[in-house]
This record gives structure tokens, sequence and C-alpha cells, in this order.
């Protein structure tokens, strides 16, 4: 069977990176998703797993369409009977991108109906209840290519039960953990979030540190499906704990904030994690590591400051960073003209998207690294 993760458009390499590491077989890239091949256990290995996925689908068709007609027909002929039984309740999502049919609503019901005459064809029947369990497909067009697909996720892979509070501007989590991915993190590496917000980075960073699986304690919408073994997920969800550490990591959460802080100690507690929290502005950041990563995804200008106070804070940062030569720093910024206010030019840039918001990851290599690279 083949699956397709989408991503956030950027986040594509890690999401592959850890398909891999799953020991996925077929995992190729596109824009914004990353597919494989592989079984119901691999699925539900990688819904457990995935950290910077926003969801999985379970691809069961393909074809080309520029008519409602065209449509109607490749949904038609989709073969349902394996995954819908009369009684599923179906639900269906539609998107579209850059294609002849962009209603997005009338490629919903049309391919709703499709699906509903295929099963009254397969099951022999002039009535389908839709009274069971519900079932979502997935119909996307992209450059005129229909996907049918099956959601696995059912709520989002951001979705990871943990953080039930929130405060101003908070970073999704699989934004988080990809930040993360992309610094190379390391278990052993001291970890900082200066600006901690409700927590998402250290606890991201704690969890992929004890190789904790994200996903381990929320439900997902393939669980429900009437075609799945039922031994599956409990399976993965056992060999998942099998699998986790339970170490002790130098992870550190600040914030100015007090209210941030406690709303982030609640959510490593729901998490499961062990994670350093302290109010502290990050005028007053220091650390008695020489080497170590540091993150942080400061205001904008847009939600919570001026721009002229963040342009400030953007000043404060680069003074009290510029005192850890031996880190590695990582901001995610909004900001145009962040590396003019900031005052140094990033060493790699990274194009990506928070909260709708179009933004741009800024990383700074510690001073030994950038000496390597230009020798």
């Amino acid at each position: 069977m083949r699956f397709i993760a989408t991503t956030k458009l950027g986040l594509e390499s890690v999401t592959a990176f850890q398909l891999k590491k799953l020991d996925l077989n077929d995992v190729q890239n596109a824009d914004a998703n990353v597919s494989f091949s592989g079984s119901f256990e691999d699925m539900a290995r990688a819904l457990l797993y995935l950290r910077t996925a926003e969801r999985l689908l379970l691809e069961v068709g393909s074809f080309e369409a520029t008519t409602f007609e065209a449509l109607f027909e490749g949904v038609k002929s989709v073969d349902w009977k394996p995954f819908l039984t009369p009684h599923s309740r179906i639900h269906v999502n539609g998107k579209s991108a850059k294609s002849t049919l962009f209603s997005v609503s009338d490629c919903q019901s049309i391919s709703k109906k499709a699906i509903v005459e295929s099963l009254k064809a397969a099951y022999h029947t002039d009535r389908i209840p839709e009274d069971g369990a519900e079932v979502i497909v997935e119909v996307g067009l992209l450059r005129d290519r229909v996907t049918v697909a099956l959601d696995c996720c059912g709520a989002g892979l951001s979705r990871r039960g943990y953080r039930t509070y929130n405060v101003a501007a908070p970073l999704s989590e699989t934004l988080g953990a990809g930040l993360i991915l992309l610094s190379r993190y390391w278990p052993d590496t001291p970890f900082i979030d200066p600006m901690c917000g409700s927590g998402t980075m250290p606890i991201e960073a704690a969890m992929i540190g004890n190789n904790k699986a994200p996903s381990l304690n929320r439900r997902f919408a393939a669980e429900d499906w009437p075609f799945l073994d039922d031994s599956i997920f409990p399976k993965a969800r056992e060999r998942a704990r099998e699998e986790e550490r339970h170490d002790r990591l130098p992870i550190f959460g600040y914030d100015i904030d007090e209210r941030s802080v406690a709303v982030a100690r609640r959510h490593a507690e729901k998490a499961g994690v062990e994670v350093h929290w302290e109010v502290r502005p990050v005028q007053k950041l220091k650390t008695d590591y020489e080497k170590g990563l540091l993150l942080c995804n400061p205001p904008y200008g847009e939600r919570m400051l001026t721009g002229k106070e963040a342009a400030d804070l953007y000043r404060d940062m680069r003074r009290v960073f510029d005192t850890l030569p031996g880190w590695n720093v990582g901001i995610i910024s909004g900001m145009d003209n962040f590396e003019k206010v900031y005052g140094k030019r990033a060493d790699k840039r990274r194009k990506l998207s928070n909260g709708g918001l179009s933004c741009t990851f800024y990383q700074y290599f510690p001073e030994q690294v950038r000496e390597r690279k230009n020798v």
C-alpha cells in the first residue's frame, strides 16, 4: 500500500529522514508531502512516531480529471469495498490547487455521490445507510491530478494531546520538532529555548532525546476502520513504550512571562517529559555549558510586540547570544529585515510557515564550525 505524509513546505527532508529511520520502503519526496510503501503495521508505527508530518493518508486511487464527469467516474472506479461497508459514515474532505476544477465544495459533493454509487453496485443494494463508524476520505487535486485517499489521522498529527493550555502566538508541535531536527539535535546536547512560551520546543526536544513516540497517547481515525485488525495499534503502542528511554536530559525552557512558564510546566507533565523551567528574560540568559543548541521563536512585531519593540528585542538577543560562541543558534522570524535588525548574517536560511505567516529559519553555527567550513 502507498501512504502519503503531508508536511509544511520546507520540512519534507526531515519527514523523509524520520520515515527512513523507521525502516519504511520507497520513501519519495514531493512538494509538501513524502510518500512511502508499507503495511498497516507500518502505518501505525508512522502515525505514532512522525514528528513533523501534518497528516498521514492511505492512497486508494489516482487519475487525471479536468471535468466533473471525469472526477465522478474516477472516484467511482476506485474499489471501495475493501475499505467501506454500507454502514460506513463517509465524510469527504477536498482541496484543489492549480487545477481546472477549483470549486472544493463541488468536488466534495461529486466525490461523495460517486463513492455511494460505487458502494451500491458493490453491495447490490439501493441504500447506503451510513449509520456506522466514520471514515474520512480526502480528494485532492493538484495540476488536474486527483489523489483519493483515506485520512488515517482524524485530528492532525500536531495534536499530540499534551498542549491543552495556550499562550499568545504558539508554535505548532510539528514545526517545533522540525526546527529541532533541522538543527541536527542529539540527545546529549544541551538545549535551551529562551522564549519558550507554552513549552513546545523543549518538550519536543525531550521526546526526541528519549525516543518517545509523540502521538503515543492519542487516538487515530484509522483505529475505527472496519477492515483493520484490532491488534495492530495495541502492538504498535507496546513496541513504542519498550523503545522509549527515560534519561534526564539537559533541556531548559525560559520565558519572561510567569504564566507561560507555568503553562509549559503543565504541558511537560502531561507529555511525560522532564524539562528545567524557569522565569527568566532573554537579557539575563546564561549557562555553564560551553556547547549546545539554542532555538527560539521570538515575537515578529505582528501579534505581540510593535515593530520597534521586536527590533529592540532582536538587538538584545544578538548581544546575549554572542556570549555563547560554542552554541548553535536557530531563530525563526517573520520580520522581513531580520538579519539587518539582528545585526548579523545567518550561516543558513530556510523558508517556512508559522501559523499561516511566511517566515525564515535563521541558523548561526558555532565559531569552530564556521572556521572549518571556510577552510
